[in-house]
C-alpha cells in the first residue's frame, strides 16, 4: 500500500507537528480542527517555524513555501475523502477518539489506515469502537514531534499483520526512529521510564539524599536532566496523571505507586516551571534545578546505580513479557527521552549480575514485591546471557 495523502485530526501542538512532519515528508496533508482560530494559529506558528529553518539554512524560501502549501487547513471533515492514513491528535478521552474515528470511517476508504496519537489509552479499546478495527493502530509521535525522534507504533489485537511494518517503513521516510510496542499500559517509554522518576522520589522521602543530590548524580552518569528538573519541565498534573494511569492498569503493583510527595505538589497547583513553583523554585530566575552540587562519591554512586538497576529491570521485564524487542526499548529510550545509553545495552556493560545483586539487597532491606527481580534479567545472570550480541 501507498501513502500518498496524509491526514491529521487536531490543530493543537502534537496535530499541527504531525502535519508538519508529514509535509516535509512530502505528503499532502489535510489538517482538520473544528476550530478556525486553531487552524489560523498552527498557520502562523509553521510560518515562523520555516522562517527560522530558512535562517538557519535547514531549508530553501522555496522549500519552506512548499511545505506550508502542502497542508490544507479546514474546518470540514469530509475533506478526509481519499486520504491514505489519519493520525488522530484530540484530547486523551476514549469516548472523544471513538466518536472521531466513527466520523472519519464514513469518509475514507476501506484501505486508510487510521491511527491515534494515544499516549496512555488502549489500542484495542478503541479498535472495539471501529468499523473496521483492523486498520486502527497507535501512532506515538513525542512532544515536539518535529524534533522528537521517536515514534511508538501500538498494533491492537484486531489490527491486521501487515500494518505495523507498513508503518515502520513510513516513519523511516519520514526521518523517525520507529519501535513496535505491544497495547500494554504505557507502551514502551512511559512504562519502562517510571523508576527514573518514582525510585528518585522514594530516595528522597526516605531521606536519603535531597533533590539536588540526587539530581547531580543522575546528571553526571550522563542524563541531560535530573528525575526532578524533569518533573518540574514536564509538569507535576502531566506525570503524576501518567503513574496514577499506569499504576491502576495495572491492577496497583507497587513498582508503579504514585508518590504522595508529588501529589501534594498537584495539589498546591505547584506544577512546576510552568507555574514557577514545583520541586524547585523558578520565581526569581534561579538556576539551582541545573546547578550541580557538592556531594560524596559513594552516595552519589549509591543513588545513581540504584535508580538505572531499577530502569533496567522495568526494561528487562518488558522484554520478558512482549511488550517489545531488547533492541527496540533501548531505542525508545535514547530516542524518546534521552537516555545517555540504552538500558539493556548498559545492563550488558555492567553485567546482569551486578543489576539483580542490586535489586535483591533493596527487596532484602523494604522486603518489597516492588523490589522484585525480573525473571528474564536472573536468567541472564545466572547464564551469562546478553541482551544484545
Amino acid at each position: 500500500m501507498q501513502i500518498n495523502k496524509v491526514g491529521v485530526v487536531g490543530a493543537g501542538a502534537m496535530g499541527a507537528g504531525i502535519a508538519q512532519i508529514a509535509s516535509q515528508a512530502g505528503h499532502q496533508v489535510i489538517l482538520y480542527d473544528l476550530s478556525q482560530d486553531a487552524l489560523d494559529e498552527s498557520s502562523s506558528k509553521l510560518a515562523k517555524v520555516m522562517d527560522r529553518l530558512v535562517e538557519k539554512m535547514r531549508v530553501t524560501s522555496d522549500e519552506a513555501l512548499a511545505i506550508q502549501a502542502r497542508i490544507e487547513r479546514t474546518t470540514e471533515i469530509e475533506l478526509f475523502v481519499g486520504c491514505d492514513l489519519i493520525v488522530e491528535a484530540v484530547i486523551e478521552n476514549l469516548d472523544m477518539k471513538r466518536s472521531v474515528f466513527k466520523q472519519v470511517e464514513k469518509i475514507v476508504s476501506r484501505e486508510c489506515i487510521v491511527a491515534s496519537n494515544t499516549s496512555s489509552l488502549s489500542i484495542t479499546a478503541l479498535a472495539a469502537g471501529s468499523t473496521n478495527p483492523e486498520r486502527i493502530v497507535g501512532l506515538h509521535f513525542f512532544n515536539p514531534a518535529p524534533l522528537m525522534p521517536l515514534v511508538e507504533i501500538v498494533p491492537a489485537i484486531q489490527t491486521s499483520s501487515a500494518t505495523p511494518m507498513l508503518l515502520v517503513s513510513l516513519m523511516k521516510t519520514w526521518g523517525k526512529s520507529p519501535v513496535v510496542a505491544k497495547d500494554t499500559p504505557g507502551f514502551i517509554v512511559n512504562r519502562v521510564a517510571r523508576p527514573f522518576y518514582g525510585e528518585a522520589i522514594r530516595i528522597f522521602e526516605e531521606g536519603i539524599a535531597n533533590i539536588s543530590e540526587i539530581d547531580t548524580a543522575m546528571r553526571k552518569l550522563g542524563f541531560k536532566m535530573g528525575p526532578f528538573q524533569l518533573m518540574d519541565l514536564i509538569g507535576h498534573d502531566v506525570n503524576y496523571a501518567v503513574t496514577e494511569s499506569v499504576f491502576k492498569s495495572f491492577y496497583y503493583d507497587p513498582r508503579f505507586m504514585p508518590s504522595i510527595s508529588q501529589l501534594k505538589l498537584v495539589e498546591a497547583g505547584w506544577l512546576g516551571r510552568k507555574t514557577k513553583m514545583g520541586f524547585y523554585n523558578y520565581s526569581d530566575n534561579s538556576t539551582v534545578s541545573t546547578s550541580n552540587v557538592e556531594m560524596d562519591s559513594v552516595a552519589e554512586i549509591s543513588i545513581s546505580e540504584r535508580i538505572v538497576a531499577m530502569l533496567i529491570n522495568e526494561a528487562a521485564d518488558a522484554v520478558h513479557l512482549g511488550i517489545s524487542s531488547a533492541e527496540d526499548i533501548d531505542v525508545a529510550m535514547q530516542k524518546g527521552v534521552n537516555y545517555p545509553k540504552g538500558l539493556l545495552a548498559w545492563a550488558d556493560e555492567w553485567g546482569a549480575g551486578k543489576v539483580v545483586s542490586i535489586i535483591d539487597s533493596l527487596r532484602d532491606e523494604y522486603g518489597e514485591t516492588r523490589y522484585r527481580c525480573s525473571i528474564l534479567l536472573r536468567r541472564h545472570a545466572n547464564e551469562g546471557l546478553k541482551f544484545h550480541t
